[in-house]
């Protein structure tokens, strides 16, 4: 018990946490527990999740920004090698944050993990040469229930770290790269996502 410690409402979204673990190292390695439902509950968080992913991305690429149609998840994101720069949007219908997001650095050597509830678009750029990616989430996955928002919408206005480039009124990669050169890296699809924050909007 007491293996975790817990900043809730992450910059004033509610539900949003950030869990940092507490890690038993010497000499040899360390140790660490990754999850446990009894420090969980005790932290306030009763979620059940039911699957967990695993991703290997490269440097530039980008994942994002998506959400769930008609099948919200809450998920519970780590990076277990490598560096990603993480972020949750809130879409919640009636928030008092609806639109605000935050990004936060998740790295191997940090071990942090962050708690992204239900109603929340996701997404994250890769700053390392390669990143190893896992999440818990409490839904299992339903195929084509995949929605999204264009990563550089300016209505959102996230801030993605060593990005360079000029919006050109769509989520196209074309011309953007990080501070050392690299080009960003996005999928066919997460080129193509249009729409606004206010189509999106899930029941809080």
């Amino acid at each position: 018990m007491g293996q975790i410690t817990v900043e809730k409402n992450v910059d004033g979204i509610e539900g949003l946490c950030v869990i940092t673990p507490a890690v038993h190292g010497d000499s040899r390695g360390y140790f660490m527990e990754t999850y446990n439902i009894s420090d969980m509950a005790e932290n306030g968080i009763d979620t059940v999740f039911v699957q967990d992913n695993q991703s290997m991305s490269v440097k530039g690429v980008l994942r994002g920004l998506h959400f769930q149609k008609n099948y919200p998840q809450t998920k519970l994101v780590r990076v277990i090698k490598g560096c990603v720069f993480d972020v949750a949007v809130d879409l919640r219908k009636g928030s008092a944050t609806f639109g605000k997001w935050h990004g936060e650095l998740l790295t191997e050597e940090n071990k942090k993990q962050f708690l992204i509830p239900r109603g929340f678009a996701h997404g994250f750029l890769v700053l390392s040469d390669t990143a190893e990616f896992c999440y818990k989430c409490d839904d299992l996955y339903h195929p084509n229930d995949e929605g999204g928002l264009a990563w550089n919408d300016p209505e959102i206005g996230v801030v993605w770290p060593g990005v360079k480039g000029e919006y050109n009124g769509t989520a196209s990669a074309e011309g953007y790269t990080l501070e050392d050169g690299t080009p960003l890296r996005l999928s066919d699809k997460d080129q193509k996502w249009t729409g606004s924050l206010r189509s999106v909007q899930f029941e809080k």
